[in-house]
């Protein structure tokens, strides 16, 4: 996630594949941090970034310069190896580079008007998706091999999405999922399920890939709001929860896998079928809770679900609440991490575990890898 403002200290933040690790790019340089430890392991002052993505937890770095210097171009992108400190390939486009994502087979580059697929390992290019003006870059990745797509706009003027198998080479199928354009979209890590909120933010729609269909719609909020991120809790089919971060500086967690949620997706599709989608988007019930301040308001922050443990009833086996670990960067240079309780009567409760400034810890046993 690239940063729109240059009065923020962090440029650019991204969690890898798992949210084991997270990387932030400043006008200095690079930073890698443990998501479970908040332990800073390996730092490179080497000029400004907008984009720096790591691969699992592996020595391999996509970045891209943020043009400040200029041997850091905004339209070269460096594969770039933190065990040696070196640049093992570099690619250079004609424009801008606005997004970079990656899993053990393909590398994808996201132009305004572009998106290119390369084979990771030979850096072959294999396919090119021509795109509608995508001026923010915008895009989802699911990076496990069996469900891999990427999704990317499909329109400038509603809230289409394009679904591109990247594996397989394909488009998958084109969503039409609000009536705004897309702000934000995420895709679950295996691929199952897409969220995405439009431009105007109240409401934020889950897709079931395989077949296009909405499986849920929440409000967020009655006023319009920005949003800045939306996060899948880790989960092989369903996950139970979805987050987002939005302008308000407040962050949103929405249930989704608890017995009363899966009430409500019957309760919408009956009312689906006998009147107008925007009327029953009104209807939802909300099934979400808000965490007000995390963030000044106006900061861009960054959150991820890095894991769910569900809690079940010793005497009957049924699971009773499920326990979130959200972890979140804000764009003026804070990590936090907050367990997040949801008990089977919907009812939220949250907890700031931790909280640190990313610009001032210094590595006490820097790693490269």
């Amino acid at each position: 996630m690239a940063n729109q403002s240059s009065s923020n200290p962090i440029l650019c933040a991204s969690f890898n594949q798992d949210s084991s690790c997270f990387a932030i790019g400043t006008k200095d340089g690079i930073k890698i941090f443990d998501s479970n430890t908040g332990r800073l392991c390996y730092e490179r002052a080497i000029g400004a970034f907008s984009i720096v993505e790591m691969l699992f937890t592996s020595s391999l770095l996509a970045i891209v310069g943020a043009g400040e210097q200029p041997s850091l171009s905004p339209r070269r992108l460096c594969l770039f190896n933190t065990m040696t400190g070196a640049a093992l390939r570099e690619l250079n486009f004609l424009t801008s580079i606005l997004a970079v994502r990656m899993n053990k087979k393909r590398l994808v580059v996201v132009l305004q008007e572009k998106t290119y697929i390369y084979d990771i390992n030979s850096l072959a290019i294999l396919d090119t998706i021509d795109t509608v003006p995508n001026v923010k870059g915008l895009c989802a990745f699911s990076p496990s091999l069996d469900g891999c797509f990427v999704a990317l706009p499909a329109s400038t003027t509603r809230g289409s999405v394009l679904l591109y198998n990247v594996m397989e080479l394909h488009s998958h199928c084109e969503i039409d999922a609000h009536r705004s354009p897309v702000a934000a979209m995420v895709l679950s890590s295996k691929g199952m399920y897409i969220a995405t909120a439009s431009e105007q933010g109240t409401i934020i729609r889950v897709h079931l890939v395989s077949d296009a269909t909405k499986s849920y719609s929440f409000r967020r909020g009655t006023y319009p709001s920005n949003i800045f991120s939306l996060s899948f809790a880790p989960s092989v089919e369903l996950p139970d929860i979805l987050v987002a971060t939005s302008s308000s500086g407040s962050v949103h967690a929405f249930s989704l896998g608890f017995a009363l949620c899966q009430r409500s997706r019957r309760s919408s599709i009956i009312l689906g079928s006998i009147i107008p989608e925007s009327v029953s988007d009104a209807l939802d019930p909300a099934h979400h809770d808000v965490l007000h301040n995390a963030a000044p308001a106006g900061v861009k922050s960054y959150a991820v679900v890095r894991k769910v443990d569900r809690v079940a009833d010793s005497s009957t086996s049924e699971i009773v609440a499920c326990r979130a670990t959200i972890s979140m960067v804000t764009y003026n240079g804070y990590f936090q991490e907050y367990n997040l309780n949801i008990n089977n009567r919907d009812e939220y409760s949250w907890s700031l575990e931790r909280e640190f400034n990313l610009l001032t810890v210094i590595a006490d046993n820097s790693i490269s890898s």
